[in-house]
């Protein structure tokens, strides 16, 4: 499959979940912008049967090769990120992992039991990266011990092997051309911003810049009833010239450590 198919597959799904990107998508090609993805975003978990790997297969087969390693020591995470080998108007794929062997026993056994629940057909084909939920209706007791350890686990309980987020390229806006200026146009419409950190995350200094907005919340059914929680958030990047005058390709590791916490369930419901 092009990776423009898998792309395009995404932001189907991506927008049906998350329906603040849309707009702001919108409100950009309003302005007479383009908007152009920076990176798209997996999480997923280090169990050999749907770990990184497994995640960026259909990349790897679309032409993307392996170009970062990062590890977030506070959160228990890993991560790397991707590029495509050939097309540089390729969005980076930027998949990390929960590392469970640093989690309560508690934690692993819920990931157990939920992983042995995904059919085979599923885990072993490139459909995997569209298959969100696939176990059945989730627990919100189980959500909340979940986020009393990781939020980030929590979500990934609820929402499955799904995308997590896209990334506005500001290096490709005319109108917005510092992320100070689409910081305050999304604020001015009514969106609210990951604050962790500061709204800007990095600096000219680390070639990175990044916001996000915080995830939108949404209405999920668990077997307890209806319950709100965060979903996913939309970001926002302007990268700056090495000193070969070739923009900063990567991620920075105390600025993503942020990002991370736009799903933090800060009392939604």
């Amino acid at each position: 499959m092009a990776y423009q198919n898998i792309i395009n597959r995404l932001w189907d799904d991506f927008i049906t979940q998350n329906q603040q990107a849309k707009k702001i998508y919108d409100l950009f090609t309003n302005e007479g912008e383009t908007v152009v993805n920076d990176h798209i975003a997996f999480r997923t978990i280090d169990d050999p049967r749907v770990n990184i790997e497994t995640i960026a297969r259909p990349f790897l087969k679309a032409g993307y090769v392996e170009k970062g390693r990062y590890v977030f020591i506070d959160k228990h995470l890993y991560a790397k990120h991707f590029e495509h080998a050939t097309d540089k108007a390729a969005p980076r794929i930027f998949i990390s992992e929960l590392l469970m062997h640093q989690f309560p026993e508690y934690l692993k056994e819920h990931f157990h039991t939920i992983l042995n629940k995904i059919p085979f057909d599923i885990l072993d084909s490139d459909e995997f990266i569209f298959s969100g939920n696939t176990w059945g209706q989730p627990s919100y007791h189980i959500y909340e011990q979940l986020r009393d350890v990781s939020e980030y686990a929590a979500w990934l309980y609820v929402f499955g092997f799904r995308i997590n987020h896209f990334t506005v390229s500001v290096n490709n806006l005319k109108k917005f051309d510092t992320l100070a200026k689409v910081n305050q146009f999304i604020k001015d419409n009514g969106f609210k911003l990951n604050e962790s950190g500061g709204e800007i995350k990095g600096n000219e200094e680390q070639q990175l810049e990044q916001s996000s907005t915080m995830a939108d919340p949404v209405m999920i059914e668990f077997i307890e009833g209806l319950y709100s929680v965060p979903s996913c958030y939309y970001e926002f990047a302007l990268r700056y010239p090495n000193e070969n005058g070739e923009l900063f390709s990567g991620f920075v590791v105390d600025s993503a450590d942020k990002i991370f916490e736009s799903t933090d369930n800060h009392d939604v419901n």
